[in-house]
């Protein structure tokens, strides 16, 4: 069992966690050796964090036994390299709690967990709420982030989630990704003070700079491009708000095109574009459609050669590799241990439509 330093004692957690896909082979079936180059190229991109087993992982739509194998695959492929965040919501109690426990033991820094639900009607009153938070809280010594997002269908108040802050031992970080997400944020700081430990924005960045003036101190985004969600982050908590607007202006694009356009599925459609995974299936029936597909990657080398034509480099020098840029810029910048020369999957999910985007 790892063991576990006290939630109090743990230097809050800050930046740029993005989500980690999920990769598939083009049966779809786990990549498991697909899903440690993605995790090292989200780490050698620059993330402070990773996020496993989310909504943009695709973890509605894996088995037990895939998300056991998953979560221990990425903790032991990250090696303590960053602090990584596991997704264990969950309707029942018990088996959140279960889930919780299990991501604790296998190293992980934090766990993320929605309200309870089930399908399109199945709620659960603001008491059961705190009662589910605070038995799943009694059975682990990390913090845990709650996830407030609109597919809960779950109206959570900023009073309400600054009083489970308070008292919920280990409740302390939160994603808001609902309508009017800043003014959200900013009452949450102002109700819940010090217990309010990582106000954090979501949503693929969408509302990233509305978000960090209302006082966000992480975001969680897709995992395509986190060099560049660094760079407005930094500069933004530098207290350089301007430089934070250029760069957001630079990449907003390609933010406003995975959100809006192609979800889920441009994270890996961006990186089987770079040579970073073999395939971009996804299994949860969403494929992005072969124009859109051509688009994003259009979108995502747009956004780099703009950089460069700022005279930003295609990468940044975050993690041991210099030149570990974002999967849309040129081949040559990947390393050579990252890369992968894959043939061009033919499959309906496939690289095959990309191929004229250059």
């Amino acid at each position: 069992m790892t063991a576990t330093i006290p939630a109090t004692a743990q230097p809050p957690y800050r930046g740029v966690f993005p989500v980690v896909p999920t990769i598939f082979d083009a049966q779809g079936g786990l990549d498991l050796d697909g899903q440690r180059r993605c995790i090292d190229f989200m780490i050698d991109a620059g993330s402070n964090g990773l996020c496993i087993l989310a909504n943009f992982s695709e973890q509605f739509v894996l088995t037990d036994e895939e998300r056991t194998v998953l979560m221990h695959t990425a903790l032991e492929h990250v090696a303590g390299r960053v602090p990584v965040i596991v997704t264990t919501t969950h309707f029942s109690t018990q088996a959140c709690a279960a889930r919780s426990r299990s991501a604790q033991d296998a190293g992980a820094a934090m766990v993320m967990i929605m309200p309870p639900y089930h399908g399109a009607t199945i709620r659960v009153a603001e008491r059961g709420i705190h009662d589910f938070y605070t038995r799943v809280s009694d059975a682990i010594g990390i913090p845990i982030m709650i996830q407030d997002a609109p597919v809960s269908g779950t109206t959570l108040s900023a009073a309400f989630l600054a009083r489970m802050a308070r008292e919920i031992e280990h409740v302390s970080y939160f994603k808001i990704e609902v309508p009017q997400a800043a003014a959200k944020l900013r009452e949450l700081i102002e109700l819940g003070g010090d217990a309010i430990v990582g106000p954090w924005d979501g949503e693929e960045a969408i509302t990233l700079m509305a978000d960090l003036d209302a006082g966000a101190t992480g975001a969680m985004t897709g995992g395509g491009y986190p060099d560049g969600i660094r760079r407005i982050v930094d500069a933004y908590q530098a207290g350089r708000a301007e430089e934070a607007a250029a760069h957001y202006q630079q990449w907003l694009p390609l933010i406003n095109y995975e959100n809006r356009q192609a979800g889920l599925a441009a994270c890996k459609a961006l990186m089987q574009a770079g040579g970073i995974i073999r395939s971009d299936a996804v299994r949860c029936n969403r494929c992005i459609r072969p124009r859109a597909r051509g688009c994003c990657v259009w979108r995502g080398r747009w956004t780099r050669s703009c950089c460069a034509g700022h005279g930003e480099r295609g990468g940044l020098p975050y993690g041991k590799h210099q030149h570990s840029v974002g999967c849309l810029a040129d081949r040559r910048a990947i390393p050579a241990r990252r890369r992968r020369r894959f043939p061009r999957d033919r499959s309906s999910n496939g690289a095959a439509a990309g191929a004229g985007v250059r």
